[in-house]
């Protein structure tokens, strides 16, 4: 990172601080003595104590979809050690004690833009890239105040603000990038105007130098982009193997990727041991995605009920999102883009209606892009899932179903362990709830009020207890 981007995140560091000011925990001090550090490599980690119990505490495994009795939870370093009642801490153990409240695991989000999600698109399209990066990092912050510990970023070079995150200069969450959202010429991804083609084969177009997106028209194209990411620092990579809400050039119905090329993702990422996730709707798309080896869908909202089976029977992910009516509101009324969206969420419904007939292994995600103002709202976005769920089985979906999809990265993922649960070994990525959220999830949408402690890798981050 060069010196000037250097700058950059330690001064949104001291921002990330204000953010979370009024936060009572001993680590709210460690965070501002880091972003004063201006530049140092030390974590926050390094400054955290050595251990932490939450005594009086019931539980949410992540797993279960219920809540336990009391009980007591040990967290030794990045680790949760022990659960059981009558834990006798010692000395230098710092006590939390739980009174009776709920703890859970932090909330995973698996299908989030960290460079996209704030920023108008005008901002993407016209504005300045170091204007852009101190938006999302400010937004990484936020997103970690609002529980959310991990996001799994399927679009965009984050690569930066994940490690400005994991040195410890701003807070935020465990970032799994998949840099450039790789397309095709036309597809979805490919912002260009007229006048910006005709591309030279093999040469970047004018929208990919930032690294947020990256044009491939051949096999050879493809495993050429599809390493770039590798090369990075990706830990999974993304393709958009149909057409798309977003992008100006791109109808629904559009196939993008021809076979071949969608193997030759998959034989590059599986040589790395990881895997290709796709951007699909349509039926057509989603099939010849998993002929071709891909191991997870984004959206499917036009499935049928053939190509759900096809899910079923290979076994593929899919990560569908409830989106709101909001998020169209990013595009004007009766442009192509707000058309396409219309139609869209139109066919969200019966798309759950099926991953649920076919019991389809489904992650949670939000796909939030544009507006800092819906941003906001990513709890709540989690909480409409009870329109197709119970709140226990909403809650499992954006823990452990999430941090089960996680560990499809194999060697490559960038943060080890078991993920997503309270469990003995797991990661330390927790959150002490005030009340029951399995009886009333609308307390994830008020995480301000809710979210008495948030700890991130066994690091507390909040704690107005």
């Amino acid at each position: 990172m060069g010196s000037g981007s250097r700058l950059l995140f330690v001064a949104v560091a001291v921002l990330a601080s204000t953010v979370c000011a009024g936060h009572a925990g001993a680590h709210d001090h460690s965070l501002a003595a880091a972003a004063a550090q201006a530049g140092s490599t030390a974590t926050p980690a390094a400054q955290a104590p050595g251990s932490v119990l939450f005594r009086n505490v019931r539980i949410f495994d992540g797993v279960s979809g219920r809540v336990s009795g009391p009980s007591d939870v040990l967290v030794r370093g990045n680790r949760i050690e022990r659960i059981g009642a009558g834990a006798v801490p010692e000395p230098a153990t710092r006590v939390i004690e739980g009174g009776g409240r709920v703890l859970m695991p932090g909330l995973i989000d698996a299908h989030w833009h960290s460079m996209m999600a704030a920023p108008s698109l005008g901002a993407i399209l016209n504005g300045d890239h170091r204007y852009l990066t101190a938006i999302a990092a400010a937004e990484s912050t936020r997103t970690l105040m609002r529980g959310f510990t991990t996001v799994r970023d399927v679009g965009g070079n984050s690569f930066g603000l994940k490690q400005a995150v994991d040195e410890g200069i701003l807070p935020g969450p465990r970032i799994y990038p998949s840099g450039a959202m790789i397309s095709v010429t036309s597809g979805h991804g490919d912002f260009r105007h007229a006048g910006d083609l005709p591309r030279t084969m093999g040469a970047p177009g004018p929208t990919d130098l930032e690294g947020d997106t990256a044009i491939a028209d051949s096999p050879d194209e493809v495993r050429m982009r599809v390493r770039e990411q590798l090369m990075r620092g990706a830990s999974q990579i993304k393709l958009t193997a149909g057409g798309g809400v977003s992008s100006p050039h791109s109808p629904l119905d559009a196939i993008t990727f021809t076979p071949a090329e969608l193997r030759a993702a998959t034989e590059a990422a599986g040589n790395w041991g990881t895997y290709v996730t796709v951007h699909a709707y349509t039926p057509e798309a989603i099939r010849e995605a998993i002929e071709a080896g891909v191991k997870v869908i984004e959206h499917g909202s036009l499935m049928d009920d053939a190509t759900a089976r096809l899910i079923a029977q290979k076994g593929v992910w899919l990560s569908i999102q409830p989106f709101p009516d909001a998020l169209a509101d990013a595009f004007p009324p009766g442009s192509f883009e707000r058309k396409k969206a219309d139609e869209v969420f139109a066919g969200n419904n019966h798309a759950y209606d099926l991953a649920k007939k076919y019991r389809l292994k489904t992650a949670w995600g939000t796909d939030v892009l544009f507006s800092a103002a819906l941003a906001t709202q990513q709890g709540a976005i989690l909480a409409s899932l009870t329109r197709w769920y119970s709140p226990g089985e909403a809650l499992v979906m954006a823990t452990g179903t999430n941090g089960e999809l996680l560990q499809l990265t194999g060697k490559r993922n960038p943060y080890p362990g078991t993920i997503g649960v309270v469990r003995e070994g797991a990661l330390a990525d927790l959150l002490l709830v005030d009340g029951d959220p399995v009886a009333d999830i609308s307390l994830i949408t008020r995480p301000e009020q809710s979210f008495k402690v948030i700890m991130k890798d066994g690091v507390i981050y909040k704690d107005t207890l």
